[in-house]
Parts: C-alpha cells; sequence; structure tokens
C-alpha cells in the first residue's frame, strides 16, 4: 500500500512544487486539502505525512477565516498527539507555532524576496539541520513571524529581522518560515498568476518580478539542493520509511 501525504492549502494557485517532485519520487501519493474553500480535514490515521503549505492569511484571523479552528486542531492532532512526521512552510511553519502553544505576531519588518539566514547552535545537534552549512540564502514572503517558540522546540534557524526561522518538536516536526519549495521555473510562472504579481508588486513596487528572479536565478541551485538535503534528514530523522 503506498505512503500518503496529506498536503493543506490556503489559496487556489498554489501547490508543493519541489516537495511535490520529492514525495512523487519517494512513491508518497499526494491528497490536497483546500482548507480555505471549505473542505475539511479529513480523518488522520491512512497518513504519513502531513505537508501544510503558505497563505495569504494570518493565523489569528479565525474570525475571517473559521476554517483555520479545525486545521488548527488537526495539526494539534497529528503532532502532539500522534507525534507524526510533519513539514510546515511559511504560513505552516506559523501554524505549528500557535496550534502547539507559541506565539505568532506581525513582524517588525516584512521580509520578501532573496534574504540570508544563519543556523542556530542547537542545529548542528538536531537531525534535520545536521552537516549544514552555517548560512544559506533562502526565499522569503512573509509580513507576521513566530515570536514565541512553543513549549519544548529547538530553534533552529534565525536572521537579523526575524529571530525564528526554522525551528523542530522533538524529532518528528520541522517548521520552516522561508519558501524553500519554490523552484525557478515556479517563480517564473507566475507571470501568468495575477494573484502572485498583483501583490508582489504591491510590496516591491513594478518590475518587481524581474528584479526576483534577476536576484534568485543564481542561488536557485544551491537552495534546491538545501531544500533535498533538508528533506533527506527529516525523513531519517522523523523515521519517515518510503
Amino acid at each position: 500500500m503506498p505512503k500518503r501525504a496529506l498536503v493543506f492549502k490556503h489559496m487556489d494557485d498554489d501547490h508543493p512544487n519541489l516537495f511535490g517532485d520529492l514525495l512523487a519520487a519517494d512513491g508518497l501519493a499526494i491528497d490536497m486539502v483546500a482548507v480555505h474553500r471549505g473542505e475539511a480535514p479529513p480523518a488522520l490515521q491512512p497518513y504519513d505525512l502531513m505537508l501544510v503549505l503558505g497563505a495569504p492569511q494570518q493565523v489569528w484571523e479565525e474570525a475571517e477565516n473559521p476554517w483555520l479552528v479545525a486545521e488548527k486542531q488537526a495539526i494539534r492532532e497529528w503532532v502532539s498527539e500522534r507525534a507524526r512526521p510533519y513539514i510546515g512552510i511559511c504560513f505552516g511553519h506559523q501554524l505549528l507555532a500557535d496550534a502547539l502553544g507559541g506565539k505568532v505576531e506581525m513582524a517588525k519588518q516584512s521580509e520578501v524576496g532573496l534574504k540570508s539566514v544563519s543556523l542556530t547552535e542547537e542545529a548542528a545537534g538536531h537531525p534535520f539541520f545536521s552537516r549544514l552549512a552555517p548560512q544559506h540564502n533562502v526565499m522569503q514572503w512573509h509580513h507576521a513571524e513566530v515570536t514565541a517558540l512553543p513549549p519544548g522546540a529547538v530553534p533552529l534557524a534565525t536572521s537579523p529581522l526575524i529571530r525564528h526561522q526554522a525551528f523542530a518538536i522533538d524529532s518528528h516536526a520541522l517548521g520552516v518560515q522561508f519558501h524553500f519549495e519554490w523552484t525557478l521555473q515556479w517563480i517564473r510562472q507566475w507571470t501568468r498568476q495575477p494573484e502572485w504579481i498583483e501583490p508582489l508588486e504591491k510590496e516591491l513596487g513594478r518590475g518587481a518580478h524581474l528584479r526576483l528572479l534577476a536576484d534568485a536565478e543564481p542561488h536557485m541551485p544551491a537552495y534546491n539542493r538545501l531544500t533535498e538535503t533538508i528533506y533527506g534528514n527529516f525523513k531519517q530523522g522523523a523515521g519517515l520509511k518510503v
């Protein structure tokens, strides 16, 4: 019976990108749930991995987005009660913190585009980030940040603007603020997706997409290798047998 990954997405034109390729290569079937469209989280027992993607929403906007309540409950059940493999990206990173008792607030300054992050001292001793270089150029797009980690969380990465760029819960759950699922091909496709281009230009001005591409292109091969390495570490550390 094939392994199955449960993926929560929060906007129509979004998908796991590089993680989709990595999961498919490992033979995991992907079940995508558009929670922002009112699709309820399914029963969790059949799944082997939960992957939670980014979002234009904020984690505290439960009145505006009532589906957040059920999504957070599913994350709590999956990570705290079942202790199963979890990867949260950007909004998924923030949801993990919020659902498990941490704190998420608006950042003093947004991060959009190519930025640098540094590994923490704790990262060297954690299986998810072991044997990684101390600094990495990554792709960011967020306005909120995790300001307090959940109890027992291990900080893995930081940046000058955002203290908590990545953290782990034991050796089965990983939250990462930067978009390490993105590929250059995906960013190029934004030209056909106004729901990406319009907010990007609102953030960075006209022509922002071309400038972002120019900044990202020389770094994307190393960035995607970083993702592949973290995913490999995660599989081993979380016991995700494929």
